[in-house]
């Protein structure tokens, strides 16, 4: 069974000794995307380190649908934010870009809106004493639905070993409001839902994450597929093992 209090409050000390050891009086800078896991990452980042000490970012790309639900989790945590839109960033970029590859991929123009993000999140974090949250989960890490050097990214990682499902309880249990947590999680991107781009329940991911059962055996080898495919992103860059001769 699944203790949300202990695991909210383990993580919460886990934060404390983290920012002790590596960034002593520093700030935690979080990407607000209005979704669960950034709203959860700086409700307990609030908890651990006090509403002074943590930074809100708020980054749409032109108009944002639903950029009020950011701005009611800043409000509700009473942390200080920042609002960036990224639009002109990510359109000069595009117009740089196509002038030597004039017909980028699709993927690419999807996956430059978070890596423009991360580096908006670092260059608030150098001018304000920070240190960046990541806040990707469990379930998302294991079949890589996530941005290598985007929302991949970050100094110190509060729900990386923490599915979904656990996310949601520890949300509830730091006493989020509930249709924040519960969010339908949409990707910000292409306007689809997590589950329409992945093609399976986060449910059916996170079953099958901690207990190895999935009755659906197509379900199942995407999810193997999606995960041995994508398992290099989690893992530190390869380097040559180099020995100098003596």
């Amino acid at each position: 069974m699944f203790d949300a209090e202990r695991v909210k409050n383990d993580i919460t000390a886990w934060i404390r000794e983290w920012f002790s050891e590596n960034g002593e009086g520093c700030n935690a800078v979080i990407g607000i995307s209005g979704g669960k896991d950034s709203s959860v990452a700086a409700a307990l980042c609030v908890e651990a380190l006090g509403k002074d000490r943590v930074i809100g970012v708020l980054m749409p790309k032109g108009v944002q649908f639903d950029i009020d639900v950011s701005h009611q989790v800043v409000e509700f945590l009473g942390i200080r934010h920042f609002v960036v839109n990224i639009e002109g960033i990510y359109d000069a970029a595009v117009e740089a870009i196509m002038t030597s590859v004039p017909e980028p991929s699709r993927q690419t123009l999807v996956n430059l809106s978070p890596r423009i993000r991360m580096t908006v999140l670092y260059a608030i974090s150098q001018s304000n004493n920070g240190r960046v949250a990541n806040t990707c989960n469990l379930s998302e890490d294991y079949v890589g639905y996530s941005t290598r050097w985007g929302d991949a990214t970050g100094d110190f990682s509060p729900l990386s070993k923490l599915t979904v499902q656990e996310v949601k309880a520890v949300g509830h249990a730091l006493g989020l409001p509930y249709d924040i947590v519960e969010k339908v999680p949409i990707d910000g991107l292409c306007g689809l839902t997590d589950e329409d781009n992945l093609g399976f329940t986060y449910a059916a991911l996170d079953r099958y994450i901690r207990t190895g059962v999935c009755e659906d055996e197509e379900v199942k080898a995407s999810i193997d597929r999606k995960h041995r495919l994508n398992e290099f992103k989690m893992k530190v860059i390869p380097a040559f093992p180099y020995t100098p001769k003596e």
